[in-house]
């Protein structure tokens, strides 16, 4: 069905990933509706392919950013803490939000898988973009600034850039404990790498591509729950650019 989803605006191409099912949950409908692909994939934008972002790198397929958003859209959405016993003595929901959700996005690349995930998270939410060299660091974040509402996400402080070592995962100077309610791999690691799993929040969840010893690349899921066991799950295979050491000279 992805051949089928490109379109000629925005609207059109998210309808169309809806229409094949290739979207199925209405607050990432509504989520992509928001986030203008024009302002992140340079020629070509409302194609359902990846494309050639420079550096090596590319800005992966509408439908695969949109099965990784469904996949971590329950570690995505604002939290809401179950509230205590009332007066009564009757248990009852008072709606109180948790503790922000707190997203890593490795390979941000374009920034626009980025940019979506912070439509998710919500106004307590922070959605960090981690990419190896600085100029796909300032790639994303100038995409961003080309939307009014992308550049809101930045100058709140709700979406941040960094460079540095995916593999390694990252630590928010000042914040090196709070770890990630979910993060999101845009490029085919050698391994399972144990540092993200260590900063998975328990409960989070881990989407990631993972090369095996015969070259086959498959999309993982690793799971954390709130007592900290993982659980790892192999779903189908992919096609990624390799997460890797930045690029020489």
């Amino acid at each position: 069905m992805a051949w089928r989803s490109s379109g000629t605006s925005n609207a059109s191409l998210v309808e169309n990933l809806w229409r094949n099912k290739l979207i199925t949950q209405p607050l990432v409908k509504a989520a992509f509706l928001r986030v203008d692909r024009a302002h992140y994939a340079p020629s070509s934008p409302y194609h359902d392919s990846p494309q050639y972002i420079g550096h090596d790198a590319t800005i992966s397929a509408p439908h695969m950013h949109a099965n990784a958003a469904e996949s971590l859209l329950p570690f995505l959405l604002p939290k809401v803490e179950e509230g205590h016993q009332s007066a009564e003595g009757v248990a009852s929901v008072q709606g109180r939000k948790g503790r922000g959700r707190r997203i890593l996005d490795i390979g941000s690349g374009s920034g626009y898988l980025t940019h979506v995930l912070a439509e998710l998270v919500g106004e307590d939410g922070l959605v960090v973009g981690l990419e190896h060299i600085l100029p796909l660091r300032d790639l994303g974040e100038a995409n961003m600034r080309k939307s009014a509402e992308g550049r809101a996400l930045l100058e709140q402080g709700r979406v941040r850039f960094r460079v540095g070592d995916g593999r390694k995962g990252w630590c928010e100077p000042g914040e090196e404990e709070a770890g990630w309610d979910a993060i999101h791999v845009g490029a085919a690691a050698a391994e399972l790498h144990e540092e993200l799993v260590r900063q998975l929040r328990a409960p989070g969840r881990m989407f990631i591509p993972v090369e095996d010893s015969h070259g086959e690349q498959f999309i993982w899921t690793v799971d954390k729950d709130a007592q900290g066991e993982v659980v790892k799950k192999r779903l189908y295979g992919v096609r990624y650019v390799p997460l890797t050491d930045a690029p020489k000279g």
